[in-house]
């Protein structure tokens, strides 16, 4: 049974097709990855499912609910989270007020309220112990090292408790050991029940670490199925090598 599901997803800016008519099923229980060459389309396919920009045709299910056309809050309520490329932290706050944000945004309360209640404060301690960040909670985000961020904005988005996190290149600009942690937490996360869609130029990374994997190529699905088939598959390669 598929967690998220788009029907002939497009998106244009101008007179350039960013996504083309895609349709793509993401496996409940997965960690699928989501590659291709530069300029494929797959930011904008994940900025599509979240609702970050509108889509010109198609649809989004998720968990068999349409989801097309809904703001990224009310698809967060929903159950699907989504981390970004470059990590959208409020430097000036501490690691723990940066917890309840995206909880804040789900719900509509006052985003920036400082004070934080003892339900909000439990669920993000443990959170943090989750990505080893506890001992960090009262420093501000912004002192913390890049792969430390990648981790707090990964802790951030479990407080919503969703079933389908989003990972956009959650690799970029990470040392290895960072990496080793990052991929662990997933695969952690994962065996409890939750489903990753991962968008990655990290090429080891995505095929030791997903069950699946969609190839985008001119905005749309070239290829999926399992890493061994995809690394295999002549119209992936021709795709890198820009043949």
């Amino acid at each position: 049974m598929s967690t998220l599901r788009t029907e002939g997803l497009t998106r244009r800016f101008g007179g350039v097709v960013a996504v083309d008519r895609a349709n793509v099923e993401i496996e409940a229980g997965k960690i699928s990855g989501l590659i291709g060459p530069n300029g494929s389309g797959k930011t904008t396919f994940f900025n599509l499912i979240t609702g970050m920009i509108p889509a010109d045709e198609g649809r989004v299910v998720f968990d068999e609910v349409d989801v097309t056309g809904l703001k990224p809050y009310q698809i967060a309520l929903h159950g699907l989270a989504r981390t970004f490329q470059i990590t959208r932290l409020f430097s000036g706050m501490t690691v723990l007020q940066n917890m309840v944000v995206p909880v804040r945004r789900a719900d509509k309360r006052d985003l920036l309220r400082r004070a934080i209640d003892g339900s909000e404060s439990e669920i993000a301690l443990q959170s943090l112990e989750r990505v080893g960040l506890t001992r960090l909670k009262d420093e501000k985000a912004g002192n913390l090292s890049y792969g430390q961020q990648k981790l707090l904005e990964i802790a951030s988005v479990l407080m919503s408790e969703p079933s389908l996190i989003l990972l956009d290149e959650p690799a970029g600009g990470v040392n290895p050991i960072m990496l080793e942690t990052i991929s662990g937490l997933v695969r952690s996360l994962n065996r409890e029940g939750t489903t990753f869609l991962i968008v990655e130029h990290n090429m080891p990374m995505v095929m030791d670490l997903c069950d699946y994997v969609v190839v985008f190529d001119g905005g749309s699905p070239i290829s999926d199925g399992p890493p061994d088939r995809i690394r295999n598959d002549p119209k992936v390669i021709a795709a890198y090598l820009g043949g």
